[in-house]
């Protein structure tokens, strides 16, 4: 009799759990050799090995009218938890402390006195409130330590979409810390405009226009033109800086170029180029950007990057301009 109740009791709590949501695990080994830098900060001077090692537990529950989901983060550096979202309706909660990308000034990773530049952003809104119907999407993005806030509105109807974005950075983050840790850090103020814009598809032509009320008012505009596998793109801004892109797709290959001319500075003209090829396993990258000059990693100024996958492990390589280089081998499951 007393297996029986136990068995019985055993069941009756799977089956609750069960009802409960669902429950999924991923993650990712990875171990790198080299040397990469960020922004413009230098990579470490000595190339050497590194292990990253990921677990992202989530669960999700939608067994009613509400909907909810949160993810528990596990790496080397410690444990965290990701975001919380509440969802029912039209209206969808979210709170994920200082990531929420809408509100975000830069910092920088070694100081708050340094003068070299992570070329990271910093993200420090803490919650969103967002509503999506009938073509019209609403979100409100907060940080509840500032009161610093951004409100989107946009707006869909067939080949025209509108869109206004109201942002309030007055005070900047005030409890995040510097990239490479330590105490706080005072970042300043940030934005505080509304800009609207417009987007409009006829035939083969995309255009687009913005604008903000800042004093120097900033303003964009664009005219995109697809033609089979090739688009070009001519965009000018309130500085009278014009800018010719072109972008090709020809199977497994993508190029594109652009360069910017009549920049008030003429030394900031830029000039950019891309190629990306993907023929099964295999990947392969190239691109340059002038106006990254002096940057490492990601951002440098030439980045070259290979890869190649055989089931779950991916092998890469990437080196730049700046003499860096990095290998890994990822396991991602």
């Amino acid at each position: 009799m007393k297996k029986v109740l136990l068995t019985t009791t055993a069941v009756v709590f799977t089956a609750g759990y069960a009802s409960a949501g669902d429950m999924s695990m991923s993650g990712a080994i990875k171990l790198t050799y080299g040397s990469f830098g960020t922004g413009e900060l230098a990579g470490a001077t000595v190339d050497d090995f590194a292990s990253e090692a990921d677990l992202d537990i989530a669960a999700t529950s939608a067994g009613g009218n509400i909907s909810m989901s949160g993810t528990l983060e596990l790496d080397e550096s410690g444990t965290a938890a990701g975001p919380v979202t509440i969802s029912t309706g039209a209206l969808t909660f979210t709170y994920d402390k200082n990531d929420m990308g809408a509100l975000a000034v830069a910092s920088t990773k070694a100081s708050s006195s340094a003068t070299v530049w992570d070329g990271e952003a910093d993200n420090y809104g803490d919650y969103s409130v967002a509503f999506s119907a009938g073509g019209v999407g609403v979100t409100y993005t907060r940080d509840q330590e500032t009161s610093d806030n951004v409100m989107a509105v946009t707006y869909a109807a067939g080949d025209l979409s509108l869109s206004l974005t109201s942002i309030d950075e007055t005070n900047g983050p005030t409890d995040t810390t510097l990239a490479g840790g330590g105490a706080a850090h005072t970042y300043g103020s940030g934005d505080v405009k509304t800009t609207i814009g417009a987007t409009y598809v006829t035939g083969p032509y995309t255009i687009a226009i913005s604008g903000d009320d800042q004093d120097d008012q900033d303003w964009d505009a664009s005219v995109a033109m697809a033609s089979g596998d090739t688009t070009i793109t001519v965009a000018a801004d309130e500085t009278e800086m014009m800018s010719v892109g072109i972008a090709y797709t020809n199977g497994a290959m993508t190029l594109s170029a652009r360069q910017e001319f009549n920049n008030p500075n003429s030394a900031d003209d830029e000039t950019e180029f891309g190629l990306s090829y993907t023929e099964g396993a295999l990947t392969f990258g190239a691109n340059y950007d002038s106006g990254q000059a002096g940057h490492f990693g990601d951002e440098a100024e030439l980045l070259l990057s290979a890869g190649y996958t055989d089931g779950d492990v991916t092998i890469a390589a990437k080196g730049t301009d700046r003499d860096e280089m990095e290998v890994s081998v990822t396991f991602a499951f």
